[in-house]
């Protein structure tokens, strides 16, 4: 978005991502009060980035309080699963394709893009750890107690968090 002007000279004004910072202020307003998790913890983080994500590339949020039908779209697009990170790439891929000519970068897009990175690439100790194992070409890693560890990419249990957090709002 950027800022008004009443000239037509362009002014290459700073662009404001205010898309992507209501789709965060958003997915954090539904985490909070779903009061599952500290605001603190890298949990936290992951579902509310994975949630924002998935508010912005579902058309973005809407104004005040999220409605039933728009509760209802991101409980199904949340639902765990591989379908929901083809989801993501595909989504992120079309916004992608150059449909004005070429000027600056969208600013939302690339806070979108980034989260995406922070989502895949970074992994955290899996919670639920019976839910999911290993995969068998990795070493087996276990703590003191004899309990496996299991390191797995933010996503994975960032989505179940935001799934949780949409059905609890």
């Amino acid at each position: 978005m950027r800022p008004e002007h009443h000239e037509e000279t362009g002014g290459g004004g700073l662009l404001v991502p205010m898309a992507w910072m209501y789709s965060e202020y958003i997915a954090d307003e539904v985490l909070v009060t779903g009061d599952l998790m500290e605001p603190t913890t890298l949990e936290y983080r992951a579902g509310r980035d994975a949630l924002a994500l998935t508010i912005f590339l579902s058309d973005g949020a809407v104004a005040d309080e999220l409605p039933v039908a728009r509760v209802d779209e991101l409980r199904l697009l949340t639902a765990y699963g591989a379908a929901w990170r083809r989801w993501v790439c595909a989504r992120l891929e079309a916004l992608a394709r150059p449909t004005a000519p070429a000027g600056a970068p969208d600013p939302d897009l690339a806070l979108a893009r980034a989260t995406w990175r922070w989502l895949e690439e970074t992994e955290l100790l899996a919670a639920d750890l019976d839910a999911i194992g290993p995969p068998p070409w990795e070493p087996v890693e276990e703590d003191e107690e004899g309990r496996t560890r299991v390191w797995t990419p933010a996503w994975q249990l960032g989505l179940p968090l935001g799934h949780l957090a949409v059905h609890l709002y």
